[in-house]
């Protein structure tokens, strides 16, 4: 008889998982949704403090180490693969979370908010998974994928009326990417697979909210902000054996924010 317990369908014991952009926001709710749910995990960041206060913190949980890169370069997406290859033979789980935004006026919106936030948010989640491919194949098998979790955004799927040109262009980039690589990594027993987040408070979104907020509720059927909990059950899912037949998929976790439209 098929083990369907949640035990089989969504436990990561003995899975390791890299969740970059860790140390804070939605990637600090993907790692403590892992670590919840037994794997092993790293975080990545640029900034050193960052990661520390966040390994103190998750510490608690289970086994969490960092590693400071910047994943806006391909030097840094190598480096980055290269020192997890450092730490574990094989990667099971893969989330690419490292983001960046800008808003500005149309007719203010400068060349730098293009290089800055499609470096990191396109360019550094397809060039980080390249590196980390070998990685990924040693975990993989027919029974049980290696997983590549991209993080998207409801604003990739609407037209947003708040003026964040490159952000939404990216993330709607990150959603097709997604389809692209899925397809292209099925063979090696790899899937890849889109969060979408809708609201959720957290740095980034800290001015949106404060600008914005009452309106961005009224609009949402749920009418609440995301909790961590909506993370962590998310990325838990995708990454589980409850999850395995599921690659190409862009999963909006929103409320209803965007999907409702």
């Amino acid at each position: 008889m098929t083990d369907l317990t949640p035990a089989n369908l969504f436990g990561l014991n003995g899975k390791t998982a890299l969740v970059t952009g860790g140390g804070r926001g939605i990637g600090a709710m993907f790692a403590e949704g892992l670590l919840g749910a037994g794997a092993r995990v790293i975080i990545s960041s640029r900034r050193q403090e960052q990661l520390d206060e966040a390994v103190a913190e998750l510490s608690a949980i289970g086994p969490v180490e960092a590693i400071a890169a910047d994943c806006s370069t391909e030097e840094g997406c190598v480096g980055l693969a290269e020192a997890v290859g450092e730490r574990t033979e094989r990667l099971d789980i893969l989330v690419n979370n490292a983001g960046a935004t800008w808003g500005a006026p149309m007719a203010e919106f400068p060349d730098a908010a293009w290089d800055r936030v499609m470096n990191l948010n396109v360019k550094g989640v397809f060039q980080l998974t390249v590196a980390l491919i070998p990685l990924l194949e040693e975990a993989a098998s027919a029974d049980d994928p290696a997983r590549v979790i991209n993080v998207g955004s409801v604003q990739g799927l609407q037209a947003p009326d708040i003026e964040n040109y490159s952000y939404s262009a990216s993330k709607a980039a990150v959603h097709h990417m997604t389809r692209v690589l899925a397809k292209k990594l099925a063979p090696q027993h790899i899937t890849v697979n889109c969060i979408a987040p809708g609201v959720f408070y957290t740095k980034m979104m800290a001015h949106t909210l404060d600008t914005f907020g009452d309106e961005i509720m009224a609009d949402t059927p749920l009418a609440r902000l995301g909790r961590p909990d909506d993370m962590a059950g998310a990325v838990v899912f995708l990454s589980g054996r409850g999850g395995a037949y599921l690659t190409g998929a862009v999963i909006p976790v929103d409320g209803g924010y965007a999907t409702t439209l």
